[in-house]
């Protein structure tokens, strides 16, 4: 019987792709809208340090991984809620949703990208920045600019 892995599962899975890129090395990498509308849902919420890597390279399951951190339960939720919420007003659904009932590690799979919502302990244990360190983490636009626990603060 063969094992249906979870998205999950798979993103703890480096895995190499034959795929070509699909742009040159020298191009800026310009985001999918459906990737900005994503990040602008939670940052809308206060996300916490957003990143993008590009997979395209070294996976075959998926394009890109947006990565973002809550505080606490209620945050991680609601970050993940907005982004769903926000995509699926632009049209966009997702073909499934993992982790919402305990707020530690949520995924909301589009397929060609995954969005994985963390409360901060879960972001570091999991630490998918350095797992998927062979993907290309891309600059961010200035609007993009990081949130973190100390510029809450002040």
């Amino acid at each position: 019987m063969k094992h249906n892995s979870t998205a999950k599962e798979q993103s703890l899975r480096p895995q190499k792709s034959s795929r070509v890129p699909a742009k040159s090395p020298t191009e800026p990498a310009k985001l999918d809208e459906r990737v900005l509308t994503a990040l602008r849902a939670a940052l809308e919420k206060k996300a916490l340090e957003p990143a993008v890597l590009d997979l395209r390279e070294v996976a075959s399951f998926t394009d890109y991984f947006v990565i973002t951190s809550g505080s606490n339960e209620r945050q991680v939720q609601a970050i993940a809620d907005e982004v769903f919420e926000r995509l699926k007003k632009a049209g966009t659904k997702a073909a499934r949703v993992e982790g919402h009932q305990t707020a530690e590690w949520i995924l909301l799979d589009y397929g060609d990208f995954i969005v994985h919502v963390f409360n901060d302990k879960a972001r570091k244990f999991y630490d998918l920045e350095r797992l998927w360190r062979e993907a290309k983490r891309l600059e961010l636009p200035s609007e993009f600019a990081p949130v973190t626990e100390s510029s809450l603060r002040n």
